[in-house]
C-alpha cells in the first residue's frame, strides 16, 4: 500500500511558528499559502482535503509537504530568479543610442531623419549588433530616454570642435555611470563645474492685515510705504562655485567675492585635495573665460597639466553641463 505524504513532525516552536504566518497574513501570499499548507497537513488533513481548501492541485500540495520535509522553513520562502538577461549588452546599447541621436548625414547617408527600419538596417551593417527588430529597437530607444520629436525651431553650435567636445564629455559621462571600464591614461573621478551668480538680495512682496484701500480708506491714514526696487550693496556681491563629483553624487561649493580665474583655480585645488594625487581626474566647464587658456594666462593649463587634471570642455552655446 502507497504510504501517505505528510510533513514530518514539527515540534512546538515551529508549529508556533507556522501559526504566526498564517494568523499575521504580512509578507509574500506565496509564504502563507505553504504555510498554510504545511500547517494542514501537520494537523492531519490529507492532501485532497489540503488542496480544495487551498485552491489548488495535489500536486503542488505534496511538493510544498516534500520540500518542507527537505528543507524546513526555506522552502516556504520564494526564491525569484532574475529573469532572462538583456539582449544586448550595455556597450551596444550606448553605441545604438549614440548613433540613434546622430544625423544620418554623419554617416554618408542620403537622407535627413532617421526611422526605425533604416536605423535597425544601419545597426546590422556596421555590425553594432547581430539582429534587431524594428518593435525591439523602439523598445530599446524608449527605455533610454530616446523618442521620436518634431521640433519648430533648429539650433545648432558654431563651435568648430564640436564633435570632439562633445564625444570626449559623452564619454567621461560614461566613465562616471560606469558605462565604460576607463582605460589607461583616463580620469576615473569626473567633476561637473559651473558659477552660478552674482547672488542677490531682492526685496519681495510680503503680507499682512492693514486695512482696506479705495473708498474705505482712513482719510487720516499715513501712506503706505513703498517696496524699493532693489537693495544698496554696500558690502559688494557673492558668487557660488558649485562642482557636482558624478562618480560620488557628491556636490561640493564655495562662496566667492569674485568669479575669474584665480577664485576658479583656487577651487579646483580644492577639488583636486579630494583625491590623492595619482588618481587621475577631470573637471568639464563652459567656455567662461576664467576658464580658458589663453596666450596671456595660462595658468590653468600649466595647473592642470602639473596636478594630473584634464579639464573638459563643453560646446560652445551648449549650456551649462
Amino acid at each position: 500500500m502507497v504510504e501517505r505524504v505528510r510533513v514530518r513532525e514539527i515540534d512546538d516552536d515551529e508549529g508556533r511558528r507556522l501559526l504566526r504566518i498564517v494568523r499575521r497574513g504580512t509578507g509574500s501570499v506565496v509564504t502563507w499559502r505553504r504555510a498554510q499548507m504545511v500547517l494542514l497537513s501537520a494537523q492531519g488533513m490529507p492532501v485532497a482535503k489540503i488542496a480544495e481548501v487551498s485552491f489548488t492541485s495535489n500536486d503542488r500540495v505534496r511538493d510544498v509537504i516534500h520540500n518542507f520535509n527537505a528543507d524546513g522553513f526555506e522552502s516556504l520562502y520564494p526564491k525569484y530568479k532574475g529573469g532572462r538577461p538583456k539582449t544586448f549588452t550595455l556597450p551596444e546599447r550606448r553605441e545604438i543610442k549614440k548613433i540613434a541621436k546622430s544625423k544620418p548625414t554623419e554617416h554618408d547617408l542620403p537622407f535627413s531623419t532617421w526611422s526605425l527600419a533604416k536605423l535597425a538596417d544601419f545597426m546590422v551593417a556596421e555590425g553594432v549588433v547581430d539582429d534587431i527588430s524594428h518593435e525591439g529597437l523602439r523598445v530599446l530607444l524608449r527605455e533610454e530616454g530616446v523618442s521620436f520629436q518634431r521640433l519648430k525651431t533648429f539650433k545648432t553650435s558654431r563651435d568648430p570642435d564640436y564633435a570632439a567636445k562633445k564625444a570626449r564629455v559623452e564619454h567621461l559621462y560614461a566613465i562616471a555611470d560606469g558605462e565604460v571600464i576607463p582605460e589607461e591614461g583616463e580620469p576615473e573621478i569626473v567633476f561637473c563645474l559651473d558659477e552660478f551668480g552674482p547672488l542677490n538680495r531682492m526685496p519681495h512682496p510680503g503680507r499682512h492685515w492693514a486695512e482696506r484701500g479705495g473708498r474705505h480708506k482712513d482719510a487720516d491714514r499715513e501712506p503706505r510705504r513703498r517696496r524699493r526696487a532693489t537693495y544698496n550693496r554696500f558690502r559688494g556681491v557673492r558668487h557660488l562655485f558649485a562642482a557636482l563629483d558624478l562618480t560620488q553624487d557628491k556636490l561640493y561649493g564655495h562662496i566667492k567675492p569674485v568669479k575669474k580665474r584665480t577664485q576658479f583655480l583656487e577651487f579646483c585645488r580644492y577639488l583636486r585635495t579630494l583625491y590623492p594625487p595619482e588618481i587621475h581626474i577631470a573637471i568639464v566647464c563652459d567656455n567662461f573665460s576664467p576658464h580658458l587658456t589663453t596666450n596671456r594666462c595660462q595658468r590653468v593649463d600649466t595647473w592642470a597639466s602639473a596636478n594630473n587634471v584634464e579639464i573638459a570642455y563643453t560646446c560652445c552655446g551648449s549650456g551649462r553641463c
